[in-house]
Parts: structure tokens; C-alpha cells; sequence
């Protein structure tokens, strides 16, 4: 609808500009169209008018006038009128809102997706958990809003890239190895023995004990062969990277999250990109020695103060191969990169982008872009649910998959802003009532297939091109706001893919859900009327298009039963 708006407006001004009334080189501005707070100021509402007044030299309530005037007529259009200070607010027609399901129809599970992207690649980088134990519900987040913007960024257009990058070396991989390495040794938690910094959960004697057996994993083609000698530290440590991979692996898979790319931190040292980097840097004279330690001029791309990247000991802190991993997504051609993380790595993100700048080779300032999660509280019975038995000290997301659901995970964890703190209610995502949003929606969907089948039980055939050959016969309010909601689709997935908020899918699909049932409770549909009954049966099956196509942004399925 947007789209034809702006053609019927553009053929108004550039009418204005034959007549004189415009300058014939005047500039169109960057004008929006936009659906009005208030549905009493009608469907869609422009501020072409207001932007145009000044260089033209008019009044903006005049100029509106005059536009208004000089659009072609149009069947969409039930009547156009000029508000405040020159607003020009469109109230579409009854036809207008049918084409809209004819559309539907015609695009199937294409309807709602569009081409702004171009094509171009984008890289969406996700989880990127630490392979040292089960993933937790705050990677579950992380993986349900990062599948979630791949998924939207494709139905926008662009050819995505879905990437884990694999924290596999440094002090925590240590860590881990010590950790399985004592409990091989046959040590525990509370012996003398038992490292400080070891992880505690049961999953580490799992670990221990599949490295004595020499079970052989094999994770990305490669196998990787237990050993019983407990003092072979690098092949314990080997062996339990390996071992909660493929653990991580599996829990992804049973979450519906998959990769392109699997990226090895580790490999940026093997492969000396660690070291080129840091070279590069020195070379674009944006580093300087102090205290025995190598600093980077962050603060000349913006950051509060200058950071330390090589520390008096030969190491690099943690940043500097995040540069070289994000200069790598550049160089493999991601010619944008969006990088899905916990609120706590906040700290981190202004020296990263510095130091990708101070490499100057052309990536573009703001790269990459950066969604952030908040923290997730699980809440069963009203009361917090912390612990993992097999974890330890953290619940892990198989515990809440094996609980709820991965329909009721995924949409719990992706229904609200990722900047928000969210708590999932395991409780009423178990429910089977109104108050669960997905059961909501998902309900609406199985309705629409279960009507189908009523009428084919009945001997009623559905004539789809009769039913939409007959949609003005749906002059009722409630199906009418029908319409409204699912015409609404293409500019949220839209939004969504613009602003990197998959929770506006989520809102908007529990809000058809509620048209659609509002409109089946006051519209019987298997009535006597054929030609009723077909144009009532082509809205039903347009909304349950709409229900499945949103649904699958979302990782959710579409059932017929429920």
C-alpha cells in the first residue's frame, strides 16, 4: 500500500511541477509515509507537504491543498484530507483492503518479503558461547534473536551469513582442562586438589569420563580420540573443546539454530592473524609503548580513553582478536556485519570498532553493527528457577527446550526488545489458554486448517477464485479490520529488518491472531451462501498464510492440529 501511495504522490508533485507550482528543480525530499497513531486520522498519513513548503516558497496547509488536488484518481482511495500544520492523511477504500488479500494469495510465502537489501551480504554472527559447558538461557536468547535477524535481514533482501565464532583458546579453555584433567584424576569439587577456578557441574565428570573411555567425537570432519593418560594435558584439553561442541551442537540443533560458518578463535593465532593485525596497527602509527605495554590510540576513532593491547607479559587482551576476527568478516566479504551479544560485552564495542578504523583499509565507521541482550529470569511457580543440576550453576536451555517446548523457547525468548530484561514464565508457556501468546497465535493457524478440513467433511468445496472474486461481500467491521492487520505485514517485516527488532514480528502476529479470532467469533464461515462462504474462506486462508509466513521469521512452527 505504501508503495502505491508514494507513485500516486509522486505523479501529484511532479503534476505540480508542470504546472509551475513547483520549481522544476526543486528536489524531492525524503518524505515518509507513514500509518497515523489514530486510526480516526485514517489508514496512512504523509509530511511531503510541510517538507516541501519551505523551499517552494508556499504555505504548507496550501501546498497540501494543492497536491491533494493535482493526485490521480484512484479506486485505493476512499478520501484524503489535510490535517494540522499540513499533514496529508489518506483513508483507503473497501477495495483497497481486498486487493490486499488478493495479493496474499497470489505471493504465498513470499507475501511480506521484499528486496531493499539488494543482495547484499551480510554476516550475522550468534551465540559465540565458550566450549567449556552447556549453553545457558541467556545463550538461548542470543541464539533465538540472532536466528531471528538472519532470518528477517533474508526476507529484506539480503543474502545472509549465519556465523559462531568458537572462543577456543585462552585462560577459560585452560581452565576447562584442569577442571576435566582433575576429575579424570578422580578429584572433585571441595578436595584439596580441586583447582580455584575449575567449572563444577556434573557435565565435567561426563566430560572426564568419555576422555578415559577414548571415545572418539567428531565435530566439522574432524575426530578427536579420548586418552587414559591423565597427565597428557593438551589432549584432555583437545578432547573436551571438542566434547561440549558437539554438546552445544546438539543443543542448537534441538533449538532450530543452525550455521554457515563455524569460526575458530584459535585460528586467528594458528593462522597469524593475530600478529598481522597488530602489525598494522603499529605500521598506521595508532599505537605507542608504555609501562612495559603495547597501547592502541583508541581514543582518536572516539573512545573515553586509550586501551591496552599487548600487556607487559607478551599477552593481548581480549579485544585485539576481536579486531582481527571482524577485519576477517570484512576480508571474506561481508560487506556488513552484525555481531548479537550479551549487554555485559558493552565495555568492549567502542575499542573494537576503533581498532578495525585504525587499520584503514576501507571499513565503513559503525562496523560492525552491534544488538545487545539483556539478562533473562526464569520464573516457575513465582519463584526464580537458578540452578542446573547438570550444569551447576546455571539453567541450561536443554532444561528449558525439555520443559516447554522449542516453539514456546524460541517465542519467549524473542517476544520482547532485545535491550529489555525479559522473564519467561515456564508456567504459562506450558499453558494451553489466551494468556500464552504462542499458543495464541499458533491456535489461530491450526483454526484456519481445521475449518478446511470441517468443509471438506461437508461435502464444501473451496472455490478460491470465486471467494476472491467475492470479497466485497465482507462489509463488516471485523472483517475489515482483518484486512487492515494483514496489509500491515510487509512494513513490519520491513521494520523489523531496519531497525534489528524481531520482536515486532512477534507483537504483530499475537495482534492478527486476536483480529482473526475477533473476526471468526462474529462471522460464521461454513454458511449456506457459497459465494459467502468462498470470500470468507479467502480471508481465512490469507490470514493463515500470513500466521505461517510470520511463524517461520520467528523459527516457530505452524501447526494444523493442536
Amino acid at each position: 500500500m505504501k508503495a502505491q501511495l508514494r507513485a500516486l504522490i509522486d505523479q501529484g508533485l511532479s503534476a505540480l511541477r508542470t504546472a509551475g507550482t513547483l520549481p522544476a528543480e526543486l528536489a524531492l525530499p525524503d518524505y515518509v509515509i507513514e500509518r497515523p497513531k489514530e486510526r480516526a486520522h485514517g489508514d496512512f498519513s504523509t509530511n511531503v507537504a510541510m517538507l516541501l513548503a519551505k523551499p517552494a516558497r508556499s504555505n504548507p496547509r496550501a501546498l497540501a491543498q494543492q497536491l491533494v488536488e493535482a493526485l490521480p484518481a484512484s479506486d485505493a482511495i476512499a478520501k484524503v484530507e489535510i490535517a494540522g500544520p499540513g499533514f496529508i492523511n489518506f483513508h483507503l477504500s473497501a477495495a483497497a483492503w481486498q486487493n490486499q488479500v488478493r495479493l496474499i494469495h497470489a505471493a504465498g510465502a513470499r507475501y511480506g518479503h521484499n528486496d531493499s537489501g539488494g543482495g547484499t551480504t551480510v554476516g550475522v554472527e550468534y551465540v559465540s558461547a565458550n566450549p567449556t559447558g552447556p549453553l545457558h538461557v541467556g545463550h538461548g536468547r542470543a541464539g533465538a534473536i540472532g536466528d531471528c535477524i538472519a532470518r528477517v535481514l533474508a526476507a529484506n533482501g539480503w543474502t545472509v551469513k549465519r556465523e559462531f565464532y568458537y572462543n577456543d583458546a585462552g585462560v577459560q579453555i585452560e581452565n576447562l582442562a584442569r577442571s576435566v584433567q582433575a576429575r579424570a584424576k578422580g578429584y572433585k569439587p571441595g578436595d584439596p586438589q580441586w583447582p580455584v577456578e575449575a567449572y563444577n557441574g556434573d557435565y565435567i565428570q561426563d566430560v572426564a569420563d568419555a576422555c578415559l573411555r577414548g571415545e572418539r567425537v567428531e565435530v566439522d570432519g574432524q575426530v578427536v580420540t579420548g586418552t587414559a593418560d591423565v597427565e597428557d594435558l593438551d589432549a584432555i584439553r583437545r578432547f573436551a573443546v571438542a566434547w561440549l561442541r558437539r554438546e552445544q551442537n546438539a543443543d542448537l540443533q534441538a533449538f532450530g539454530v543452525q550455521f554457515d560458518v563455524y569460526f575458530l578463535e584459535s585460528s586467528l593465532y594458528a593462522d597469524g592473524k593475530v600478529e598481522a593485525t597488530v602489525r598494522r596497527l603499529i605500521e598506521n602509527g595508532y599505537t605507542y609503548e608504555e609501562g612495559g605495554a603495547l597501547w592502541l590510540r583508541t581514543t582518536a576513532f572516539g573512545d573515553d580513553k586509550d586501551r591496552v593491547m599487548r600487556k607487559s607479559d607478551g599477552t593481548y587482551t581480549y579485544f585485539v582478536p576481536d579486531v582481527a576476527y571482524h577485519l576477517s568478516k570484512w576480508e571474506r566479504g561481508y560487506q556488513r556485519a552484525i555481531t548479537e551479544l550479551g549487554a555485559d560485552h558493552h565495555g568492549s564495542l567502542a575499542r573494537v570498532r576503533a581498532g578495525l578504523q585504525a587499520l584503514r583499509c576501507g571499513i565503513p565507521q559503525g562496523y560492525p553493527d552491534y544488538v545487545l541482550h539483556q539478562m533473562v529470569t526464569v520464573m516457575r511457580g513465582g519463584e526464580e528457577v537458578k540452578l542446573s543440576k547438570r550444569a551447576g550453576s546455571y539453567l541450561t536451555l536443554r532444561d528449558l527446550i525439555d520443559e516447554v517446548g522449542r516453539d514456546a523457547t524460541r517465542w519467549f525468548l524473542i517476544a520482547r526488545k532485545p535491550d529489555s530484561q525479559l522473564v519467561f514464565d515456564i508456567d504459562l508457556a506450558r499453558s494451553q489458554s489466551n494468556d500464552n501468546p504462542v499458543y495464541y497465535v499458533q491456535y489461530a493457524h491450526a483454526r484456519i486448517c481445521s475449518l478446511l478440513r470441517q468443509a471438506s467433511e461437508k461435502g464444501l468445496a473451496f472455490d478460491a477464485t470465486a471467494g476472491l472474486a467475492a470479497l466485497d461481500r465482507l462489509d463488516d467491521a471485523p472483517a475489515q479490520a482483518l484486512m487492515r492487520e494483514l496489509a500491515r505485514f510487509p512494513d513490519v517485516v520491513e521494520a523489523a529488518g531496519a531497525t534489528l527488532e524481531p520482536h515486532l514480528i512477534a507483537q504483530y502476529l499475537r495482534e492478527l491472531a486476536q483480529a482473526f479470532h475477533g473476526w471468526y467469533h462474529a462471522s460464521p464461515v461454513l454458511v449456506d451462501d457459497a459465494a459467502l462462504r468462498n470470500a470468507r474462506l479467502a480471508l481465512a486462508t490469507a490470514t493463515r498464510q500470513v500466521l505461517a509466513n510470520g511463524l517461520d521469521l520467528l523459527g516457530v512452527s505452524a501447526p494444523e492440529r493442536m
